[in-house]
């Protein structure tokens, strides 16, 4: 077996922790692929190229919030119209939140997001936004003073979680409902400390609530006392109570 300029090629081949033989022998250096200027593109959609760019997703992200200090991320719809009672709520829940020690971290849309880095930004505190990627997202919000956009799910919410001290859910929709249960399972498994969780809008969430009750717990897939991994609030100064009195500042 000989390459193209007619050198012999090995039977075995080493390139960092990868080992190669037989017909997966590659000719070449690394050196010489890096540098030469010509040949497809394809390589930028390869997986191990994915792998590079949510490693840099990662640290960006870190290196971005790694000075935050306490805050508590807040979810909810992107769909909340601005002239509705949920997103007065969001507004005073945003506020409420700087008032008391805290920043706060959304999804950094409009609707629910857009309304809680309102009420951050006025109040004069930390307004994160973490935006994801999407064919029909608005983009940030004019409320954000501390910005990343990510281009995969699981990073961003890997942030939510990471940075959080707290989590505050505003009646949403499915985007929403990922997030509440992401964070409902890493309590429940104890993959993260316990923090709490604030379900905002008791006529919205007790469908939900009567679900888990009546359906998951009753058919043995749950415990009953997973119902206690969160509370239920109507109230925005019970609510900032409840997801502040476990995470003293």
């Amino acid at each position: 077996m000989a390459s193209p300029e007619g050198a012999p090629v090995p039977e075995e081949q080493r390139l960092g922790p990868v080992l190669r033989r037989q017909d997966q022998v590659r000719t070449g250096t690394t050196d010489q692929r890096l540098l030469d200027s010509e040949g497809p593109s394809e390589w930028v959609h390869t997986d191990p190229w994915r792998v590079m760019r949510i490693q840099s997703e990662f640290v960006e992200g870190f290196g971005a919030l790694a000075e935050l200090g306490p805050a508590v991320s807040v979810f909810g719809s992107a769909r909340t119209p601005r002239d509705s009672k949920e997103y007065d709520a969001g507004v005073r829940i945003g506020r409420a939140l700087v008032d008391a020690g805290f920043a706060v971290i959304t999804g950094g849309g409009p609707g629910a997001m857009e309304a809680v880095n309102k009420g951050a930004n006025e109040a004069g505190g930390t307004s994160v936004g973490l935006g994801i990627e999407l064919p029909f997202e608005q983009g940030m919000n004019e409320y954000v003073n501390l910005g990343v956009d990510f281009r995969y799910f699981f990073v961003r919410k890997t942030c939510f979680v990471k940075y959080a001290r707290g989590f505050v859910v505003l009646p949403g929709g499915l985007g929403t409902l990922d997030e509440l249960f992401e964070a409902l399972t890493l309590v429940q498994t104890r993959k993260v400390t316990r923090f709490p969780i604030v379900l905002f809008g008791t006529s919205y969430w007790s469908g939900l609530v009567d679900w888990l009750r009546d359906t998951l717990i009753a058919e043995g897939k749950a415990s009953m006392h997973d119902l206690e991994l969160f509370h239920l609030s109507d109230d925005v100064d019970e609510a900032i109570a409840l997801v502040t009195k476990e995470v003293g500042i």
